[in-house]
């Protein structure tokens, strides 16, 4: 007996000396990296190949994630909102948590969790210890009081860990793990052979539940006047339809509250509200009874919103968020201000318009001296997780939200002839893939072929060219999706990389 207190008497004292360390000192940004290394290997998207639900999930995640820790190490950033993030976690043993967790039979659990620390060590600290991940290992890192210092250095440089820890716990070693996914190369031809007969087999059983879903959104669109009807996530055939019966439902229940969603497009999402893009967000998390009444949070003060009926208000502030891109565009010389849904994270309209007021007020301090519309044709974003401006392939600008005035007029002006050139590359590359696909679909019969958003347009028609020059017989009938790997969706479509071997 006395000797089991003995052990839970140094346990006790490890714990309380390791919190003692962490708390007088601070981690890096290379620190932070390599403290969280057991959490990226667990939500790595290389692991879930076979579940594209849970890699899309964990892909998005990650990037916000990502944006958030480079915040914290930016000098002086103190402009933090709570982050609310949600991965899959491949999971070795069932552990409890106190956050929100569900777990399923395919070897990984969802974990959800809300950030809202303004330093490194207890952002990571709260990202383990909400995924139920050993925080031992920090004790060992080289941490210092001076992490802005130590954040200019590179945070990417590779570390070995010991291979006696994994002999010793029986653990695989994830770095080993993921050296083999990436090793192994399979060709188009035999994963078709392999995989021909599941894939036809599911899209038989999903096609009665095609057809209901087309006949659903049709009648639902018809009846409620909408310009379309999207899905954000990459749910299955009966989820979807079960989606628009929620909707139906609302729709006999409550009629009054959809009087204002003419001509406008629902998205089944991950929140509820208005997007960016003016789009009407439901939350799939939500049932339909809760789509009338959404939470949120304002001042701290708990308010229930009820989407439908705030319509009105919504469309006054998309009026407003319009304006202000106009007054920003003419600041800058008459160029755009547009909002990409496939290339930007997916924002409320509420956030977009701070981020546009907070830009806008910062122009109007600096006033740069554009000339009047010498930037007509020319576009840009406004992204609040980047630093340094940049030009994306399109010909659209990218700007970070906390770009130096000076630092913003030059490189616009330096790649403004450049910006023209890819805005011109652009129409004439959507033509070409608009072409190959029309030709892909026809040669092999497919009943289907489309693309992930993450697909370029320069990859999508590098794969439709390679494509034309094979005989895939395979291919008559099915879905066909383009996407970074092989995977058979649960209602018979195929993905295959855009980059596939032969």
């Amino acid at each position: 007996m006395f000797c089991c207190l003995r052990g839970v008497r140094r346990l006790c004292l490890e714990k309380i000396l390791l919190q003692c360390i962490l708390q007088s000192r601070s981690l890096s940004g290379a620190d932070a990296i390599n403290a969280l290394r057991p959490f990226y290997f667990a939500v790595h998207p290389d692991f879930f190949g076979q579940h594209p639900k849970e890699r899309e999930v964990n892909e998005n995640s990650l990037k916000r994630l990502n944006g958030y820790l480079e915040n914290l190490q930016k000098p002086g950033f103190r402009s933090f909102k709570p982050t609310q993030l949600t991965f899959y976690v491949r999971e070795r043993e069932p552990n409890s948590s106190n956050v929100q967790e569900s777990f399923s039979a395919s070897g990984f659990r969802a974990v959800s969790f809300t950030l809202h620390t303004r330093d490194l060590l207890s952002t990571v600290l709260d990202i383990l210890n909400s995924c139920s991940l050993s925080t031992e290992h920090i004790q060992s890192l080289n941490v210092n009081s001076q992490p802005h210092k130590e954040a200019k250095s590179t945070v990417n440089r590779p570390i070995k860990w010991d291979k006696t820890y994994y002999s010793f716990t029986g653990f695989k070693d994830p770095e080993e793990e993921l050296e083999q996914a990436q090793r192994v190369e399979t060709t188009l031809i035999s994963w078709l052979d392999d995989n021909e007969a599941s894939a036809v087999k599911k899209l038989k059983k999903s096609l009665p539940l095609r057809k209901e879903l087309e006949r659903l959104k049709f009648e639902l669109s018809h009846q409620l006047q909408l310009s379309d009807i999207r899905w954000q996530r990459s749910w299955g055939i009966a989820h979807r339809c079960s989606q628009l019966h929620s909707l139906g439902r609302l729709v006999q229940q409550r009629p009054e509250v959809l009087k204002n969603v003419k001509g406008r497009t629902v998205v089944f999402t991950d929140r509820s509200g208005m997007s960016a893009g003016g789009h009407i967000m439901l939350g799939t998390m939500d049932v339909h009874h809760h789509w009338t009444k959404v939470r949120r949070f304002q001042s701290n003060v708990c308010v229930c919103a009820q989407i439908f009926e705030r319509l009105p208000n919504y469309y006054k502030l998309q009026k407003r968020l319009l304006f202000l891109e106009d007054r920003i565009s003419q600041l800058l010389g008459g160029i755009q201000v547009i909002y990409i849904e496939e290339l930007q994270p997916l924002l409320t309209l509420e956030e977009y318009y701070e981020t546009l007021d907070s830009f806008y007020n910062k122009l109007c301090d600096s006033r740069l001296p554009f000339h009047p519309r010498s930037l007509r044709g020319l576009q840009m974003i406004l992204e609040s997780d980047r630093y340094a401006p940049s030009l994306h392939e399109f010909g659209h600008f990218m700007i970070p939200t906390v770009c130096d005035p000076a630092t913003l007029q030059w490189f616009i002006f330096a790649k403004a002839q450049e910006a023209r050139e890819n805005l011109k590359r652009k129409e004439e590359m959507m033509i070409t893939e608009k072409e190959l696909i029309d030709t892909s679909t026809e040669k092999f019969s497919l009943d289907r072929l489309y693309k992930e958003p993450s697909v370029s347009s320069a990859q999508m028609i590098d794969c439709c060219k390679r494509l034309l020059e094979e005989s895939l017989p395979y291919l008559q009938g099915m879905h066909l999706c383009i996407s970074h790997f092989y995977s058979v969706l649960q209602d018979g479509d195929l993905c295959i990389p855009w980059n596939w071997k032969n």
